[in-house]
């Protein structure tokens, strides 16, 4: 922020100074060309009267040389007098024959022997003047005797231009050293209340409960008014964020407790229980498990909301390998076969804990829908990018696919599955209606997302994308295990 105000105020300052600077060095450059010209040419003007005089009396050869070296010596520059024919009647240096034939040639000589008078100046880029020369008619206009040619040097002039320049860069250096400075010294009393405010605010986002007020007394009345709503706004945060820690620790054990000795007792009561009352016995075990999933679910949902976790590495390959092995003892006992299906997809990007959490919720899902007999198969794959779209430009995925051959859902039901608390029809006892949900919070929290399709067997497809930390140009690309025939080589499955 500093930075940004101290470049504003300089280029404001800069083109300030540009605009009253430029106009006064070539309004400056102008009035010194015009005093130089005007002074020329009353100058030759004069020596122009004097020859004139001079050749009416008869005295040219006597009194014009004298004349004309004293006006040299005046000017510090060149005077030439020619007469009618163009031949030099007097000149303040020594001239070749070549050249002082080809003085009637000359634009301005030639124009003066015609009765005008010229003056040619030559500027430089900056509107100094470089070269200056000046021409007059001796005698009257209509019947010119002769002509006065006068060359002025213009080093002085051309020096004393680009002198006032340099002091207007040097006056228009000065300035913006001094801006610099002051809007420095600004721009660090108004931007230290925000990088306190930045500091607070990063403070706050980590989670760690710790806040520490803003100081509101410097900076700005605006920045001071919205230190005062931070101070106000994050309290409360704090506040609500200690209450629900509080929460989430005593009720993971005030209610895990109850729920576990409620377990126990309803287990107890079962041999005095008689055999018409044992259907009974059983469905209030079956709801005191499901109301102790329904406990972990939210339990897990409250410490994933209260710690916002940057994800990180994950060897999903892995962690599916192992939970296939965990769960496959409990699938064996039920008569359902747990088949995974884990090609080479590299790492991923995960919340800390998230890939176990959602394979555990989405194997006991698939596990209660699946019918003896049948499959529930783990895949992993990684899509391939539309065909037009740079592969190095585009982020690259892994979708981790959980498929049950169970009674399925339709699309409306899908469409709802991920709400709290929602349960399909006929859904098999023990559910919470919670699992969906908490898988697409931790699918979110890691970057990706969870969807839910029909599989081909009839039964659910479950696919949780992932962002993949693979370079492009790492490994295969992907859809590389593809054959040009379209059919996608799996990998074989794992054994139990």
């Amino acid at each position: 922020m500093t930075r940004r105000l101290l470049i504003s105020y300089l280029s404001l300052a800069a083109l300030v100074l540009l605009c009253l600077e430029i106009p006064l060095g070539f309004v400056y450059s102008r009035g010194e060309r015009e005093q130089v010209v005007n002074a020329a040419k009353d100058e030759a003007e004069s020596v122009s009267a004097y020859a004139a005089l001079s050749l009416a009396a008869g005295r040219a050869e006597r009194d014009l040389p004298g004349r004309v070296a004293h006006c040299a010596q005046r000017i510090g520059g060149k005077v030439v007098i020619v007469g009618a024919s163009g031949v030099p009647l007097a000149t303040s240096h020594p001239m070749d024959t070549s050249v002082s034939g080809a003085l009637a040639d000359r634009p301005g000589i030639a124009a003066a022997l015609r009765g005008t008078s010229t003056v040619d100046v030559r500027t430089s880029t900056i509107g100094g003047v470089e070269y200056l020369s000046v021409a007059a008619p001796v005698g009257q206009e209509a019947r010119p005797v002769g002509a006065v040619w006068l060359t002025v040097p213009t080093r002085t002039v051309h020096e004393r231009v680009h002198h006032v320049w340099l002091l207007l860069a040097l006056g228009g250096l000065a300035v913006l050293t001094a801006v610099a400075v002051v809007g420095f010294a600004f721009a660090r009393w108004a931007g230290r209340p925000i990088r306190e405010l930045e500091q607070a605010t990063h403070e706050l986002g980590e989670g760690s409960g710790r806040f520490t007020p803003v100081t509101i007394t410097k900076g700005p009345p605006e920045v001071r008014s919205l230190a005062a709503a931070f101070n106000r706004t994050a309290a409360r945060f704090a506040h609500l964020l200690a209450s629900q820690r509080a929460f989430a620790g005593e009720a993971s054990h005030q209610l895990k407790t109850p729920l576990a000795a409620l377990r126990l007792r309803l287990e107890n009561l079962e041999p005095d229980v008689a055999a018409r009352a044992r259907g009974s016995l059983t469905a209030a075990v079956t709801e005191t498990d499901r109301l102790a999933r329904m406990v972990e679910h939210l339990l897990a949902m409250a410490r994933l909301e209260e710690h916002a976790a940057i994800p990180a590495t994950v060897d999903l390959g892995a962690v599916c390998a192992e939970r296939h092995r965990t769960w496959q003892p409990l699938f064996a006992r039920e008569d359902v076969s747990l088949v995974l299906f884990a090609g080479s997809v590299g790492p991923v990007l995960a919340v800390p804990g998230a890939v176990e959490q959602i394979m555990d919720n989405l194997l006991s899902n698939a596990l209660r829908a699946s019918p003896p007999g049948s499959t529930v198969t783990i895949e992993l794959r990684m899509p391939a990018p539309p065909r037009r779209a740079l592969r190095e430009s585009r982020p690259r995925w892994v979708d981790l696919h959980v498929t049950d051959e169970g009674p399925g859902m339709t699309q409306e039901q899908r469409a709802r599955a991920f709400d709290r608390f929602w349960r399909a029809p006929g859904a098999p006892k023990g559910g919470s209606g919670l699992g969906l949900a908490l898988v697409q919070r931790l699918a979110h929290a890691s970057g990706g997302e969870a969807t839910l399709h029909a599989a081909a067997t009839g039964g659910l497809d479950v696919v949780i994308r992932l962002p993949s930390v693979r370079p492009p140009a790492e490994g295969h690309a992907p859809g590389a295990d593809r054959p040009r025939n379209g059919r996608r080589r799996e990998a074989p499955a794992l054994p139990a």
